[in-house]
């Protein structure tokens, strides 16, 4: 499949996951030919969310559509996610976020993952580390502290239980999470979220104590093993984690630009 065709998977994968964060949430939302929206009500940061999927022959066309949709909203605070490049939104009062690449990783095995689960390894500390799913509530919601405390989100710190990441979403088709553990202890996670066409990989993260002992290469090697190895799996890759993720087959697919405003002056 060529690269325009996996770009609008990955695109249309974080779409979809954002609306079914929308559903356990019971936020707002809009889906329009080529622009996804998200009113992320009463949270603390991203107040709304906006992903374009598909190619624009006029930037102003979209630009137009933001602009309907912050007057319906009243939206103070929001990110737009623009994989195409060619938006200007400091009109907006928005700036932009430093570029990150959209990456896909191709159909085929994970080298090196065990078929059971717990996956067990010796971390770089010399403590042995485990990777496994996690099926209930209170082990989500480890997961979801461990992507607080260590992505980190400062705006949802604080942890509160259920905050960012509610139980139910566990249960919602398609979203799985992963666990890893030094010693029993949380380490690191993520999140995968499967539509049918493409495993989007989401919220990697290490706990500040536990970096440097290969904690986030097991979760994710693991994730990659036993969702769909059959399926391409996307991302979008910080500066930090983008090594990582081309050693486990990654490659570019298109540098992504990320605007954000955070109040209505900017």
């Amino acid at each position: 499949m060529n690269t325009d065709s996996r770009l609008e998977q990955a695109n249309d994968n974080a779409a979809a996951f954002w609306l079914t964060q929308a559903r356990v949430h019971g936020w707002g939302s809009h889906v329009r030919p080529g622009l996804t929206a998200v009113r992320c009500a009463r949270t603390p940061d991203d107040s709304q969310r906006f992903v374009v999927t598909r190619p624009y022959a006029e930037p102003a066309d979209v630009e137009q559509q933001l602009a309907d949709l912050l007057d319906e909203w009243q939206t103070v605070r929001f990110t737009l996610e623009d994989p195409y490049g060619g938006l200007d939104l400091t009109r907006f009062g928005a700036v932009r976020i430093p570029i990150m690449p959209v990456m896909a990783r191709e159909p085929g095995p994970v080298e090196g993952v065990a078929d059971e689960l717990p996956a067990a390894s010796r971390a770089h500390g010399g403590g042995t580390l485990t990777v496994d799913e996690v099926l209930d509530d209170d082990a989500f919601a480890l997961v979801e502290r461990t992507v607080v405390d260590g992505f980190p989100l400062p705006a949802r710190q604080p942890w509160v239980r259920g905050d960012a990441l509610p139980a139910q979403l566990l249960r919602e088709p398609g979203c799985r999470a992963w666990a890893g553990r030094i010693d029993g202890a949380p380490a690191g996670a993520c999140l995968t979220f499967d539509d049918g066409t493409a495993t989007g990989v989401y919220w990697v993260a290490t706990l500040p104590d536990q970096r440097g002992q290969g904690v986030a290469k097991a979760v994710l090697q693991t994730a990659l093993a036993h969702v769909h190895p059959d399926r391409p799996a996307t991302l979008v890759a910080t500066s930090a984690g983008e090594p990582l993720y081309r050693k486990l087959g990654f490659t570019a697919l298109a540098p992504t630009c990320w605007w954000s405003r955070t109040s209505v002056g900017g």
